[in-house]
């Protein structure tokens, strides 16, 4: 849109040019609808409105500065790279869960393999060992017996407990919690501060660089997170700003969540007038810290995986070998 709004192309066929390149047919249909609007007159900003829950608050909201200061084709360029860095930053984040979830998953099935399909059929040889089974194969018996007989009410409970806890954090007190909770956590939750507030920093200078007047940045930045304690924060930080405090006092008071690097910057910005560039250097900053995690992630779970495997794998090969050693000197 940025560049054909920059080549001289109107509005309406710079819409038409983003539809006919579009593959997905329920996209095409908000675009037949944004390209209607548009045609009878209407703001593009309205009709984005309708769909708010697809562009979300920051798109709509900054096209519609865009449109009332004639900077359309800027502002679509500033937005189109912020939600690529975003985007970007949130892949980082799932790709360094792949690795892990693979040992994860290779160690249940490589366990479960053991118990349900190697055990039952050695099981028979170890009845009749005179000296006893040793503890780790008892406790693997007592382990298969208890899947076997009760595997599908196990399974059951833990469906049940999954959906429950997602039926939880459906509610936004027990959410406000869990959130709440995960940035209490060690390691984990420097990481979760850290993305919240380089979007946080790119989202409100975004906002600030297309025209938007400070209180309503905040608010608008504020419904563009997902973590329900910095939405609190920053609907009375918005308040705190509209009875004519700095922004950075707020931040001060805060430094469990705001780490104070970011309250001096930004009261730094105020002094200077160099806000919007300042919160830009902090977005690039926090992207770097969580770059910086999720490259690191790997290298930690990686080592403490792999020892739970070996733990888990070796528990059970320990569980068969022994008894068998135990079983061929009774047989000598």
């Amino acid at each position: 849109m940025a560049l054909a709004l920059k080549a001289g192309v109107s509005l309406i066929n710079s819409l038409r040019l983003v539809r006919n390149q579009t593959r997905s047919k329920s996209f095409k249909k908000i675009l037949d609808t944004l390209i209607d609007d548009t045609n009878k007159g209407g703001f593009l900003s309205t009709s984005l409105l309708k769909y708010s829950n697809v562009f979300g608050e920051l798109f709509v909201n900054i096209i519609k500065v865009a449109e009332l200061s004639g900077t359309l084709p800027e502002n679509l360029l500033y937005l189109g790279d912020e939600l690529r860095k975003k985007s970007e930053l949130r892949k980082k984040v799932k790709s360094a869960m792949i690795y892990p979830l693979i040992i994860l998953i290779a160690t249940v099935v490589i366990a479960a393999s053991m118990v349900f399909f190697v055990f039952p059929k050695i099981l028979p040889l170890f009845e009749n060992l005179k000296s006893g089974l040793p503890l780790t194969t008892r406790l693997l018996i007592g382990i298969s017996g208890l899947i076997t007989n009760y595997g599908i009410l196990i399974l059951i409970g833990f469906i049940v407990l999954f959906v429950g806890f997602r039926l939880l954090l459906k509610i936004k007190g027990f959410r406000y919690l869990y959130h709440r909770f995960i940035m209490a956590l060690p390691i984990l939750g420097r990481a979760v501060i850290n993305f919240n507030m380089a979007n946080f920093a790119r989202t409100l200078a975004l906002l600030l660089r297309s025209g938007v007047k400070i209180i309503e940045a905040l608010t608008i930045t504020g419904l563009t997170l997902s973590n329900l304690v910095y939405r609190r924060q920053l609907e009375e930080a918005a308040g705190r700003v509209r009875r004519g405090e700095f922004l950075s006092k707020y931040f001060s008071e805060q430094p469990k969540t705001f780490p104070t690097i970011l309250a001096n910057m930004i009261e730094v910005g105020e002094n200077t007038g160099n806000l919007t560039d300042n919160l830009f250097y902090l977005a690039d900053y926090y992207e770097s810290e969580v770059d910086d995690f999720v490259k690191n992630l790997s290298s930690i779970l990686e080592p403490v995986l792999l020892l739970f495997m070996g733990v888990i794998v070796g528990f059970i090969a320990l569980s068969f070998i022994t008894p068998i050693y135990q079983l061929t000197r009774e047989i000598r």
